[in-house]
């Protein structure tokens, strides 16, 4: 399946139109942020403009060296089966290749497996041919059936979050050495795009024997670099492999993630030449970091989006059936709208983004087939206010925020608390270190919390697993009927036209009920000094490091 990217013609036309009251009230908000006199001054200043989308350097790269990336979060556990964080697929992506993978233009293409897959009983049979001469970082050979213990461990260990994902493959089969095959309860059109993610991660059967379920702290997989160490909260050491079936082509001799959880802390790394990389930097910081002659910027539209998760029955942990909690927020959908109508998108991307990202209202990313192209509702306190009034709510009604703790998160928290009050709601911020807060999120210990999610190339990536009932990352706890059939219609339906018309109904049906309350669009940015080459950034945000190395000749 092939998806556009967005290039500049895609990108929102400039809000000249927008009346002076909005302005005004931007200038009210950013006050109310913390620290805001400086912030403000930053945010209004005039900014270089990033250009267009630049994903990959072409420069080459000479041998050896160490490359440091500052990531803008702690991953969670080094297990594909069990992960769920952005920064961790971008560890993965240098030491756990996957059975396909993504290029520049957002196509699927084969990584591990040989080719694409056939498919044949109605779609219910898929069969995929794989790459020979494999090895894993163990020495140890990858085959089919390899590929087979893998895939069954994804769909049937306890708590995995690949589990709800691959829900409709009911057996894999070794054929030989070098070909499995999938039986599938239905034909499901989202598989490829999960085989070009953690789903499609093989793993060396021989140190998940000898590990367990210790395995996330020795991960074995086929890469170009290999697990090293991890120093949880601070490093994640990889060496180059030199069993990968491609190691000549390799440049790095070891690569370093670092959590750097504050964007100035990483720019200013960036800047002494402690880290080579920045990862997810935020606008703020990218306005910086255009002025500095000895960096380079790499950024691509993002597949995902910011919003918030409200919590309206998440009792027992994601994936369980829900319960009922008893907050206004969770008992009346009218209470849901209110908090919604009271945000103002435009003016979240202008304070907290300083307009570099795309107010969204949905899951589905501008510029791609399916994305809807609907307008979002205008902020409207006076509608808020009488939906508040007819679900005969106390106000103000107390609503529990949590954030990270990023200043990115902190501003946006700020901002939705002062946009909120006016509505009727009195907004507490919770910041928490992402880990903890992830963990909150997936046992339903929270009330409201902000959501930011990579994307995915198929539409269903985007939604079956927060939306519907038993959904892995259903964090909010949804659970409607008509939701799911639509989603059980949408993995099974191939033509392109009539599945767009799907997901039209379906992402409706997911607004209007208001749990995840879609906010941003953002873009993909990722410094890096100009001493680094060889670096990929695609649409799905993930840093490429097989092809980097420090320039020939210097920058």
């Amino acid at each position: 399946m092939r998806q556009r990217t967005s290039g500049p013609s895609d990108r929102p036309p400039p809000t000249h139109h927008r009346p002076r009251a909005a302005a005004l009230a931007a200038r009210v908000l950013c006050l109310l942020v913390a620290g805001a006199t400086a912030g403000c001054a930053s945010l209004a200043s005039p900014t270089a403009e990033v250009g267009a989308d630049r994903m990959t350097d072409p420069r080459p790269a000479r041998d050896g060296g160490t490359l440091t990336i500052a990531l803008k979060s702690d991953p969670d556990k080094l297990d594909p089966t069990l992960a769920s964080t952005a920064v961790g697929r971008t560890v993965f992506t240098a030491m756990c290749e996957k059975l396909y993978d993504v290029d520049a233009a957002n196509r699927i293409v084969p990584q591990l497996a040989a080719a694409p897959p056939t498919t044949s009983d109605g779609g219910r049979t898929v069969t995929i041919k794989l790459r020979r001469g494999v090895r894993f970082a163990d020495g140890t050979r990858m085959d089919a059936e390899a590929v087979k213990t893998s895939l069954d461990r994804h769909r049937t260990l306890t708590g995995s979050v690949r589990a709800s994902e691959l829900k409709p493959l009911t057996s894999v089969q070794a054929v030989g050495d070098d070909t499995v095959r999938l039986r599938l309860t239905k034909p499901y059109v989202p598989l490829l795009a999960l085989l070009a993610d953690r789903a499609g991660m093989v793993m060396s059967p021989t140190a998940l024997k000898r590990y367990g379920e210790g395995f996330a702290s020795h991960p074995t997989c086929v890469g170009p670099f290999r697990y090293a160490e991890r120093v949880v909260g601070d490093r994640i050491v990889l060496d180059k492999d030199p069993n990968y079936y491609d190691a000549d082509a390799v440049h790095l001799r070891r690569v370093i993630y670092r959590t750097i959880t504050d964007g100035n802390v990483r720019l200013a790394n960036l800047q002494s030449g402690d880290i080579q990389v920045g990862d997810q930097m935020d606008p703020v910081q990218v306005g910086r970091a255009l002025t500095e002659p000895g960096l380079q910027l790499f950024h691509s539209p993002s597949l995902g989006y910011y919003g918030l998760t409200l919590n309206i029955g998440n009792t027992k942990g994601a994936g369980a059936p829900p319960g009922r909690i008893d907050t206004p927020i969770a008992r009346d959908v009218r209470v849901r709208e209110a908090f919604d109508l009271s945000l103002d998108r435009d003016l979240i991307n202008t304070i907290v983004f300083q307009g570099r990202y795309r107010p969204t209202c949905g899951p589905l990313p501008s510029g791609t087939p399916y994305a809807t192209g609907s307008q979002c509702p205008a902020r409207d306190l006076a509608r808020a206010k009488r939906l508040l009034r007819a679900a005969e709510v106390t106000t103000p009604v107390r609503v529990r925020l949590q954030i990270s703790t990023t200043p990115e998160d902190n501003r946006l928290g700020q901002v939705i608390q002062a946009m909120a009050k006016e509505a009727g709601f009195a907004v507490s911020l919770a910041p928490t270190e992402f880990a903890t807060g992830l963990e909150h999120s997936r046992a339903g210990d929270f009330q409201a919390a902000t959501t930011n999610w990579s994307g995915r190339l198929d539409p269903a990536g985007n939604i079956d697993v927060f939306a519907g009932t038993g959904g892995a990352q259903n964090y909010g706890g949804l659970s409607d009927p008509a939701i799911d059939r639509l989603i059980a219609e949408g993995g099974a339906t191939a033509a392109e036209p009539a599945r767009k018309e799907i997901y039209a109904r379906l992402v409706e049906r997911v607004r209007a009920a208001h749990t995840v309350l879609y906010l941003i669009q953002p873009t993909n940015y990722v410094s890096v000094t100009k001493k680094v080459a060889g670096v990929k950034v695609f649409g799905d945000g993930l840093i490429r490091v097989k092809d980097a190395g420090y320039a020939k000749g210097g920058s």
